[in-house]
């Protein structure tokens, strides 16, 4: 591979609107700093809603010149105000404030009563309608609403997409994020009449109503931080802030945006499963493959992906998309082809340490990294395993034995790749973890069980030498 003159990569930097938006001035008063104390009692309250001030978005992504409505509540009535956040590096930071609003008058918003398969859907009054600016650059962005005067935050989230050329589309996992969210309580993908970790077909979940903390315990303790925010915050932004530090021209896009607009992959070099992303529907699955045959690299930076169907419907407002439930129309409601896109299948709970099986690979260059090598703990939380694609030239890059919590499985995971038809490929990390290990951002939580205190400079040089064979530098 040719090496780029440091006067043209300079030149391409700057033309980069990811390095200038980065130039800009960042803050960390994104940061929540006051969680209101559950109102319950019992083990699992905590993960339940905050009813001091919690609000939503219409849509899951917006572009710039579109408007986005944000829906309130805040209990008891206050004002409250809204700062407007890019997530990003911005000088380590993590964020830039783009916008205030406020103070504004806070109500209390009614709690939807459940619809069939227990859906619950907001019908609130609006808060506020805002027009996305023309210069808003594509990323993620965090609404952090405080309640005044019990001083009370969380978050709205959004995603602002655009429709250019990019050299990486970074997919949120949204339907994920959405599929554990338990709000008002237990009223998650999972929550079907007494059973808290129901599997199969049941319960259907919306958009239109505010998240709640992490799910599942994980990480474990409370984390004020995560307030409303998805779980953007966990497996999203160390990937985030690490790629706009590094500068890469990097477009954001949301799992509903993959479902609806197959178009729309084809503008990036490379598509980016990130972190958690179990929940896709057909369309997903289908749009992705015409991307890959079309000659777009995929990189699942991520585990227990394109494991659950789904299958969207539009809200009680007519918004397209903002319910789904898992499908089974076709006999299962689990993807069972979907090493045919990965390399590998879907697994759920499993922890290992990530070993080297193909230190000759141009994957491992500049690593040190030797047969045998392990970089501890960084498989899991959940991960990618045999059986494998079909495909004769398929390299595992690694394998080994998992673990679940201490014991010892007979599964494995792998971390693969293969080559697609136009000389692109698809890399498979096989580990939710991934991006944990490239940077540490403001409020960077470690999950249970794991030790990650510092970045891997690893990880770091294998996922810069994808990225670097993803764009042809």
């Amino acid at each position: 591979m040719l090496a780029v003159a440091p006067a043209l990569r300079a030149a391409e930097l700057a033309e980069n609107p990811i390095v200038r938006e980065n130039q800009k001035a960042g803050t960390k008063d994104w940061l929540l700093t006051k969680l209101e104390p559950v109102r319950g009692n019992g083990e699992d309250d905590p993960w339940q809603r905050r009813r001091g001030i919690e609000g939503f978005c219409s849509h899951t992504s917006v572009q710039p010149g579109e408007k986005i409505t944000v829906y309130v509540s805040a209990d008891p009535a206050s004002e409250y105000t809204l700062d407007i956040f890019r997530m990003g590096y911005y000088g380590g930071a993590g964020a830039r404030h783009v916008r205030s609003v406020g103070p504004l008058k806070g109500t209390v918003q009614p709690t939807p009563e459940d619809e069939a398969n227990q859906l619950v859907q907001c019908e609130w009054e609006p808060a506020l309608e805002l027009e996305i600016p023309r210069d808003w650059l594509s990323g993620v962005y965090l609404g952090k609403l405080k309640a005044a005067p019990s001083g009370f935050e969380s978050y709205v989230i959004f995603i602002v997409r655009d429709n250019r050329p990019a050299d990486f589309l970074f997919q949120c996992s949204d339907t994920t994020w959405q599929a554990y969210n338990r709000w008002p309580a237990w009223r998650s993908l999972y929550d079907w009449k007494e059973n808290k970790w129901h599997t199969s077909v049941g319960a259907e979940i919306s958009f239109d109503r505010p998240y709640s903390l992490y799910y599942n315990k994980l990480p474990a303790g409370i984390e004020p931080i995560s307030n409303g925010s998805g779980e953007f915050l966990l497996w999203e932004h160390p990937l985030c802030y690490w790629m706009e530090k590094e500068g890469y021209d990097v477009s954001y896009i949301s799992n509903v945006d993959t479902h609806a607009d197959a178009k729309g992959l084809l503008r990036g070099k490379a598509f980016l499963s990130v972190g958690h992303d179990e929940y896709w529907s057909l369309e997903m699955f289908d749009n992705v493959t015409k991307a890959r045959e079309a000659g777009v690299n995929l990189l699942f930076l991520s585990g227990n992906s394109v494991s659950g169907k789904i299958k969207f419907s539009p809200g009680k407002n007519g918004r397209a998309n903002r319910v789904f439930g898992r499908y089974r129309e076709d006999g299962s409601h689990y993807f069972r082809n979907d090493q045919e896109l990965m390399g590998v299948s879907s697994y759920g709970v499993g922890a290992a340490d990530w070993t080297c099986r193909a230190p000759d690979h141009w994957a491992f260059e500049g690593t040190g990294m030797k047969e045998g090598d392990a970089i501890p703990q960084l498989v899991g939380w959940e991960y990618h395993g045999p059986p494998m694609r079909d495909d004769p030239g398929l390299i595992v890059l690694a394998r080994g034995r998992t673990r679940r919590y201490q014991e010892l499985t007979e599964r494995e995971y792998a971390a693969v790749i293969y080559t697609g038809p136009k000389g692109n490929f698809v890399f498979n990390a096989a580990t939710c973890w991934w991006n944990m290990l490239l940077s540490r951002p403001p409020g960077a939580v470690t999950p249970a069980r794991t030790d990650f205190k510092e970045e891997d400079p690893r990880v770091q040089r294998i996922t810069k030498n994808l990225f670097q064979r993803a764009i042809k530098v």
